[in-house]
């Protein structure tokens, strides 16, 4: 083992915001925020542990910034001034990251009326005195300032290190010249001065021109006049002050000798109990399986305290238990290997036959998984045993050199029968993509579970489903980015091109970590209660998406060219009506002068600046204006809705019609949205307007093939059906058994009388009670003042109780458990819920009061959509296909002929969604119409 001694200086202030930011809200069985907490101790143990193996630090502390002020402040009492303070959630955890950093027996530094970066620095001028290398753990751009001979730095979140070339990359200077460049520049997020009008670019081919701060402000006046000259004139001292600010402390007292910052390994005493009392199981796991009282006492790292009163306690006791897996081997990439002949996958393939269950993953040449090129798969038999099989790389040119590779037809062959071997579970994250892409091939995946919908089904609202943020929230490993193998910008490669041995590291990984995942999210399914929704309403959806994806809908390029070309017009006239009433030509888009002409040269109250100085000008703003007869407003809001439909689907839809299939295919996705609802993207169908005659004129270019129709299906007032069941309302459960107008039904119960007034009034109010709408929200919505909104609300809620009583029992169960479910067992998770931001905790509790009816919805229609198929089918309907889903609707393309057998299928199945697992009161209402496009179906 060599003598060089090699000092990594962990700063731990930035490791702090960027673990809070990185990782989803957590608390610990104290009901503790412990988010941040568990980020930087999984950022720890990289460090101490995965690190020491890899880059050879001996020495090692962490330096953090004391509460209160340092020396700057005393220069200049405006230093820091402006930055705002630690959100609140965040404030009880720094007293825990200290604990954190004990724990692993780590040195601590933090010292009164200095920052950590002087400590950093005096420390690393110490270090390399001795002829110590130095590796500071920041990105910090002032920590820059240090890098030099023996000095780098390493951004752990990029996985980057950081030399003198980086530097310059940066700043367009050396690293002892970014101290001159931030003086003139300034730094707002410090509230470091600088100069006036000089920025980023400015200031570096300053100091590159003359040398030094210094030179530049001795230059100044003999510059060329100019606004840049005036300012450095009269703001000279000004750099002087910030370049004092910038420059970091060298000399500060060392309070903990460097020798005593020696590196070993992580003891396990004081760390366990630690990891023990806050209920980090990943890190846990790394050390060893817990002892049975310590498991038996902990629950799952972000459950509610609440959750463990009473029977809940019992059962996320019982959680914590079951969802600690087995001890698993590190993660070793160097292990994995690069499979290239037949008989080595065949050995592959019967290993996962004998096991049972495989991970899998596909690696292809483009994210439009309709006409991907498959690049190669990769599968997993257990922790630590993975393969990649590469298929097609070495470019795509037919004279480029291509690596030894099993040929793709056979190696098809070779997986069909693992793929569809009942008695093998495939384990993938985000399937859909892989089911997709190999549906080109003949090639189907059952059974299957994938990682990404447990997650979503366990944690939906308290963290992302990612592979690579579960990968560190579970495992806590990063794994290998996509970027670091094909790079970025005009120098990306396909991952085609990338060298098969960095290629088997990332594939091999990507499974790997992926059935590592399932060991964990399996484990928690059933005692946490949600094995219904993932087993009976999402997993058998997957499949589903994957061939309405594939399947897409035709467009007409022709009507889309059109509108285009009449939307183009429209906004033209706007154009010259709004510069009209303007008085003056200016650029409608851009929100800074569009502020400045309504509330500067027009004089239009209700003007507010927000802290870029410019006037906000968002759509509710314009509405207030609109609202109060101001016709510009109106107008403008008119051209942009014309901007964003022109821009995002006459023109951009035409542009996404697949060359392959002459249609628009659209993604879909089960984790987009909190309540459990499908997103959909690229495009985004969901958004197009549905009441407007512009959003029904896009609907016309959906069009069914010649001797086709489309046909509508739509779930008609679903929402207030669920919640006439769920909070038990008897006259609003009377009307939709009766069949009546439920909207004219409640005008009667509130105003005594129905017109269309009245009517349109008791709708506005019907929807936004369920979402918890505030009287001041209503009153905007209503056109009145908040005493007359309160006094709606206050009638809505005598006429019908239930609601009011739904409303009170979901925030008392929200407040105490952490979540709402749906009538199937879905799950929400708010973890703002109780946050001291009464923004945040009111935003929470308006979402929280629908997500059981909007979840319950979502996961009735999803129902639908798994059994609508094989009803078709069963029905001797196989050319009806399923397109899409939007909402609460869905739309098919069928032969004209069948409109009226599968109109009768398609009903049935949507009406009888929810049984039997949930029994409702009220019958579900569906509307159906068919036309040549999807328009005319409506």
């Amino acid at each position: 083992m060599s003598d060089h001694k090699h000092l990594y200086l962990v700063d731990g202030s930035a490791y702090i915001f960027r673990a809070y930011y990185s990782l989803p809200p957590l608390t610990n069985p104290a009901g503790v925020p412990v988010g941040a907490v568990a980020g930087y101790s999984n950022m720890l143990w990289k460090l101490a542990s995965d690190l020491h193996a890899a880059d050879g630090p001996t020495h090692m502390a962490v330096v953090l910034d004391k509460a209160g002020t340092s020396f700057r402040n005393e220069i200049y009492d405006q230093y820091k001034a402006n930055r705002p303070p630690a959100p609140e959630d965040l404030r009880p955890q720094f007293p825990l990251i200290r604990d954190a950093t004990l724990a692993f027996s780590l040195p601590m530094i933090e010292e009164e009326n200095v920052e950590a970066d002087d400590m950093i620095a005096s420390y690393t001028k110490a270090a390399r005195a001795q002829g110590w290398d130095v590796s500071i753990i920041s990105s910090d751009k002032d920590l820059m300032q240090l890098v030099g001979d023996g000095v780098d730095m390493f951004d752990t979140m990029k996985d980057k290190r950081i030399g003198r070339d980086e530097v310059i990359e940066k700043f367009g200077v050396g690293p002892e010249l970014v101290g001159d460049v931030l003086a003139l520049m300034g730094d707002s997020s410090d509230n470091v001065p600088g100069v006036p009008g000089i920025g980023p670019k400015t200031a570096t081919k300053l100091i590159t021109e003359y040398g030094n701060l210094e030179a530049v402000l001795a230059a100044a006046p003999d510059m060329k006049p100019s606004k840049m000259r005036d300012n450095l004139i009269e703001h000279a001292e000004l750099a002087r002050l910030s370049k004092v600010l910038v420059t970091l402390k060298e000399d500060c007292p060392l309070p903990i000798p460097l020798e005593d910052m020696a590196l070993g390994p992580i003891p396990e005493e004081p760390l366990r109990p630690f990891l023990e009392e806050h209920g980090f199981r990943s890190l846990l796991n790394r050390i060893g399986k817990t002892s049975d009282t310590a498991s038996a006492n902990k629950a799952i790292a972000g459950q509610p305290k609440a959750e463990r009163k009473g029977d809940g306690g019992t059962q996320a006791v019982e959680a914590g238990k079951a969802a600690t897996p087995a001890p698993m081997p590190p993660i070793d990439a160097s292990t994995y290997e690069c499979v290239t002949s037949l008989e080595r996958l065949d050995h592959w393939i019967s290993e996962a036959t004998k096991a049972g269950v495989v991970g899998f993953d596909t690696e292809t040449d483009s994210l439009e998984a309709v006409t991907a090129r498959l690049v190669g798969f990769s599968l997993a038999t257990a922790p630590g045993k993975a393969c990649y099989v590469p298929l097609g790389h070495g470019g795509t040119d037919m004279f480029a050199e291509k690596p030894d590779q099993i040929p793709l037809d056979t190696a098809i062959a070779r997986l069909k029968p693992l793929l569809e071997d009942e008695s093998v579970l495939k384990v993938g994250q985000n399937l859909k993509y892989d089911m997709s892409v190999l549906r080109q091939h003949g090639l189907n995946i059952r059974p299957f579970d994938d990682t990404m919908v447990m997650s979503f089904a366990l944690d939906a609202g308290r963290q992302g489903h990612g592979m690579d943020e579960l990968s560190e929230l579970y495992l806590g490993h990063k794994p290998i980015s996509y970027k670091s193998l094909t790079g970025t910008g005009k120098s990306q490669i396909g991952f085609a091109e990338v060298p098969l041995a960095e290629a088997t590291k990332y594939a091999a990984e990507d499974a790997d970590v992926t059935l590592r995942l399932w060991h964990h999210l399996k484990l928690r399914l059933s005692p946490e209660k949600v094995t219904r929704v993932y087993e009976l309403v999402d997993r058998p959806l997957v499949p589903v998406l994957s061939q309405m994806e594939c399947a897409g809908i035709k467009v007409d390029r022709t009507v889309l060219a059109r509108l285009s070309t009449e939307f183009a017009a429209q906004m033209e006239i706007l154009e010259k009506e709004i510069h009209g009433l303007a008085g003056q030509p200016f650029t409608i888009g851009s929100p800074q002068q569009l502020g400045a002409i309504l509330f500067d040269r027009l004089g239009h109250k209700g003007g507010k600046k927000g802290k870029s100085g410019q006037y906000s000008t968002d759509v509710t703003v314009l509405e207030d204006l609109a609202g109060q007869g101001v016709e510009i407003a109106r107008k403008v809001l008119d051209w942009r809705q014309l901007a964003k439909l022109k821009s995002t689907y006459t023109d951009s839809l035409q542009e996404q019609i697949n060359a392959k299939t002459g249609r628009v295919h659209t993604s879909y996705s089960l984790v987009g949205a909190q309540t459990g609802r499908l997103a959909s993207t690229d495009p985004n169908l969901q958004n197009i307007p549905i009441r407007t005659e512009i959003g029904r004129q896009i609907r016309d270019a959906f069009v069914a093939e010649p001797g086709n129709v489309i046909l509508s299906a739509d779930y008609s007032q679903i929402e207030l059906r669920l919640a006439a069941h769920m909070a038990d309302v008897g006259p609003l459960r009377e009307a939709f058994e009766q069949g009546e107008d439920i909207h004219a039904r409640t005008a009667q119960e509130l105003f005594g009388e129905v017109n269309r007034d009245t009517r349109g009034r008791a709708k506005t109010i019907n929807f936004s009670i369920l979402y918890g709408i505030s009287r001041w929200g209503l009153a905007k919505r209503l056109e009145s003042t908040s005493e007359e909104a309160q006094q709606l609300i206050d009638a809505y809620f005598k006429r019908f109780p239930g609601i009011s009583a739904y409303i009170q029992e979901t925030l008392a169960s929200v407040k105490e458990t952490g979540f709402t479910t749906t009538l199937f067992g879905r799950k929400c998770w708010f973890p703002r819920i109780s946050s001291q931001s009464q923004a945040e905790r009111q935003g929470s509790e308006r979402a929280a009061i629908n997500a059981p009816i909007q979840g319950t919805s979502a996961d009735i229609i999803k129902r639908a959509m798994v059994r609508m198929g094989p009803a078709l089918i069963e029905a001797g309907l196989p050319n009806v296909k399923m397109l899409l889903q939007v909402h609460d609707e869905l739309v098919f393309e069928l032969p004209e002929s069948d409109v009226a057998a599968a109109s009768k299928v398609i009903e049935v199945v949507m009406a009888g969604a929810a049984e039997p697992l949930v029994k409702l009161s009220v019958p579900l209402g569906v509307e159906i119409g068919t036309g040549p496009s999807w328009g005319a179906a409506h």
